[in-house]
């Protein structure tokens, strides 16, 4: 899985668009990172950037914009609506996929640190980066706000977590963190009746509401739904009252759970729910996750394809009822993917071997390989799905999901190395390329190639690591699956044991222009033990396949 991280840093800077275009553009130039948004306020007198890639990238550009915004903003001249407590008021990084909590936590103390070192602002961590329980509260952190600060600095208890607690006037003080993806959330219903939806938003919502006891004492009722806020409201362009949420940990509490939740508590008022949307963007695995939950009670299985499991996610939270739905532009993971990184695996059949077939050396064999890696998966995952919830079949359900769903992770893993192959030959390409004309640029260049042949090499050894599971897969279902379709099992063993073979080619293929000596043999053992293993295993089953097989013949 790619890793990728969101970052929302707030700057304190809604009027003045030189000033909001010219941190727009130093995020904008870094590479690896898609700027996703821009969103200025001009009654807030703040601008809430949106943009995401990959970790280390967008760590770098977070930093970049931060130093442009302290450069160019001036709180002693700042006044808004909003609460702030400096020119970068929150910069929060966000895990999307391939990257844990954790991760996002370590890259907010480096930008911390950073900041309060490089550029001598005061800085608190807060949420899941915070250093103490008072200060996991953004709110908390900004009481007294900007005005308060050099009281506040003088406290102890508030002393910065990076930096000395001496106030900066011209910056006042960062507040730097990781927390989850935020979802914002509407559900719609059928009423104009803003109170009704609102009677709904208090009994769903964390905090719940407030109610009397037979004494008069004010009593809370807390809600059904934790990490969820939840107002009602009536929108006026739908005609309809809706419940207006703020999901802030889809994992602990699923997009689903939310609706059907909202839904229950509809009909207890005598109201339906018709749909509901997303507004601004929702993370895939968000998505992903409703989308299995309800294939789920469907008594489906749910080792398909990516794109059928959104599809049923859309229609079943009813995504479409006020306005379209379109994943390509709501899906944050797709919206910061490079088009040229999937060329290859999104031509059609004949465009692919109609360039494969040309005399240009990429693609190559390396694909061809990780297209037959591919081709195994997809097969052992039809074999799996058709025989799930078959007669007959009832005792190997579990392990028909299991399998299913753990080929098409592979299917897509090696659709992706499609194109990895080819950009790492591209890139030993490049590197030759280079200029040699000084001792310098020789130097340069061979420090190029060396890492260009490295990365060439171990593109394929991907392919051959991830064979290996190719092969208990298909062996699995040759096994477990249907036998009307075991002859799909027997050809997806047979393309892992090629996938893995033509990957082994590559990879020696590779070697003789690599310098490091400890690096080759590390790889050539690696190699020859994963293609033995993937032959010797396969082997038998294979004799197997073609037994029962030519055994129909009688």
């Amino acid at each position: 899985m790619k890793k990728i991280i969101e970052c929302v840093p707030n700057f304190s800077e809604g009027r003045d668009s030189n000033v909001i275009n010219a941190i727009a553009k130093i995020i904008e130039a870094i590479s690896g990172v898609k700027l996703l948004g821009v969103d200025p306020g001009y009654a807030a007198n703040r601008t809430v950037f949106t943009f995401a890639g990959e970790p280390e990238a967008v760590k770098i550009a977070a930093m970049r914009a931060i130093e442009k915004a302290t450069e160019l903003i001036d709180m002693t001249r700042h006044k808004g609506e909003h609460p702030r407590l400096g020119a970068c008021d929150v910069v929060p990084f966000v895990p999307i996929s391939g990257v844990t909590m954790d991760d996002c936590v370590k890259i907010a103390h480096e930008v911390g640190k950073w900041v309060a070192e490089e550029l001598g602002v005061p800085v608190y961590m807060y949420e899941e980066a915070a250093t103490k329980p008072e200060r996991k509260s953004l709110p908390n952190i900004r009481k007294g706000e900007y005005e308060g600060l050099p009281e506040k600095l003088k406290d102890p208890e508030w002393h910065p977590d990076y930096g000395e607690p001496r106030f900066n006037p011209k910056s006042g003080a960062y507040v730097i963190g990781a927390r989850e993806f935020l979802i914002a959330y509407n559900v719609n219903l059928n009423t104009k009746d803003k109170k009704l939806a609102n009677n709904i938003a208090k009994r769903i919502r964390e905090n719940g509401y407030g109610l009397k006891n037979e004494k008069g004492e004010k009593v809370q009722i807390p809600g059904l739904l934790s990490h969820v806020r939840a107002i009602g409201w009536y929108i006026d362009e739908y005609q309809i009252a809706q419940i207006s949420i703020n999901l802030l940990n889809y994992k602990k509490t699923p997009l689903w759970k939310v609706f059907e939740t909202c839904e229950e508590e509809a009909r207890k008022d005598g109201l339906r729910v018709t749909g509901s949307e997303i507004v601004g963007l929702v993370t895939k695995e968000a998505i992903l996750d409703a989308g299995k939950h309800f294939l789920k009670k469907q008594g489906k299985n749910t080792g398909i394809p990516e794109s059928e499991i959104i599809h049923i996610a859309v229609k079943s939270l009813g995504l479409n009822d006020v306005q379209k739905f379109e994943p390509e532009k709501k899906i944050i993971d797709f919206l910061i993917e490079n088009p040229e990184e999937s060329k290859l695996q999104n031509m059609t059949i004949r465009s692919f071997v109609d360039e494969l077939s040309t005399d240009s050396p990429a693609p190559g064999g390396g694909s061809v390989s990780a297209l037959c890696g591919a081709l195994s998966a997809a097969l052992t995952s039809m074999v799996a799905n058709l025989t799930f919830g078959k007669k007959g079949y009832e005792s190997v359900i579990e392990d028909m999901e299991i399998i299913s769903t753990e080929a098409q992770e592979l299917k897509d893993s090696l659709l992706r190395i499609i194109d990895e192959d080819t950009r790492a030959f591209n890139g030993v390409m490049s590197a030759i390329s280079l200029p040699k004309n000084t001792p310098e640029e020789i130097n340069i260049r061979d420090e190029a190639i060396e890492a260009a042949n490295k990365e060439a090499t171990l593109v394929p050894m991907r392919v051959m690591e991830l064979s290996m599971n190719l092969v208990k897969l298909a062996s699995e279902i040759a096994e477990k699956g249907n036998k009307n379709a075991l002859s799909d099992a027997g050809c997806a063993l047979i393309q892992a044991v090629s996938a893995c073979q033509g990957a082994y080619y590559n990879v020696i293929m590779n070697l003789p222009g690599i310098k490091d000596e400890t690096f080759k043999i590390q790889v050539i053992n690696k190699a020859e033990e994963i293609l033995n293993n993937v032959v010797s295993s396969s082997r038998s089953k294979l004799e197997e396949i073609e037994h029962t097989l030519k055994n129909k013949l009688d």
